[in-house]
């Protein structure tokens, strides 16, 4: 069967997951996500973090041309914008967007101003946006996780509406440790804790992937997963061939 991605899947859950994330990272843990993205001393739960985090940012961009001067990147989900930057330096001109109004403010402060033939355009806004516009790659880093599979599929088919040769992005692997640590946040919430990771099976994935029109043209291509102290989180490349 070659349908497409239920399109018309209720935008209220996206819509009030990406609301919870929007008050998470611009009120609850706005001073700690400032800190775990520079280079100050943390705690050893969120040096693993942090390594687990780099760690995959640098993978992401390993499967990045190394010259991108020209082409136009979509960063879904920018944060403080450090894989925008990185990408930049590369000569793309970067659209970088996040819900987080305050963690956007933070990323143009720290962004340096010379970007050689590179720029950086900070947005606060939805990565659904069409407005947005057409891009020659789409980065989507961690910003998928608070998502289950058809709103991850949903989201991915959006950007492959707008995407000419890449759409990096990742999730949280289903395994069974990362599955207990999201059963035990939903037994015992916190007023302080972050949305939750929603863990996502690999398979699920592919075969949405492989079973919606919205993929037409595109294969998925390669595929690493990241394991850092309490980091987990796994990246998938799709392509056009």
């Amino acid at each position: 069967m070659n349908a497409s991605v239920d399109m018309t899947l209720p935008r209220s859950s996206y819509d009030e997951r990406r609301g919870r994330l929007e008050t998470y990272f611009d009120r609850t843990a706005l001073d700690a996500w400032t800190q775990l993205t520079s280079d100050a001393p943390v705690s050893k739960i969120r040096a693993t973090v942090r390594a687990g985090r780099d760690s995959m940012r640098d993978t992401l961009l390993s499967w990045l041309p190394e010259q991108l001067t020209g082409a136009a990147l979509f960063d879904a989900g920018c944060g403080t914008g450090a894989l925008s930057v990185a990408a930049a330096r590369r000569g793309a001109r970067v659209t970088g967007v996040d819900v987080s109004a305050s963690l956007v403010q933070l990323g143009g402060e720290r962004a340096p101003k010379d970007l050689g033939q590179g720029s950086l355009d900070f947005r606060v806004g939805d990565m659904l946006d069409a407005s947005f516009g057409r891009f020659d790659y789409v980065v989507a880093m961690d910003s998928l996780i608070h998502y289950p599979s058809n709103e991850i599929l949903r989201v991915l088919g959006a950007f492959a509406s707008r995407t000419s040769n890449a759409i990096l992005f990742t999730f949280a692997p289903r395994t069974p440790a990362l599955s207990l640590m999201h059963a035990a946040g939903k037994l015992f919430p916190r007023a302080d804790r972050a949305p939750a990771i929603e863990p996502v099976s690999e398979s699920v994935i592919r075969k949405g992937i492989a079973a919606s029109s919205d993929f037409a043209g595109w294969s998925i291509g390669r595929t690493q997963r990241i394991s850092s102290g309490f980091y987990k989180s796994q990246a998938m490349e799709l392509v056009r061939p």
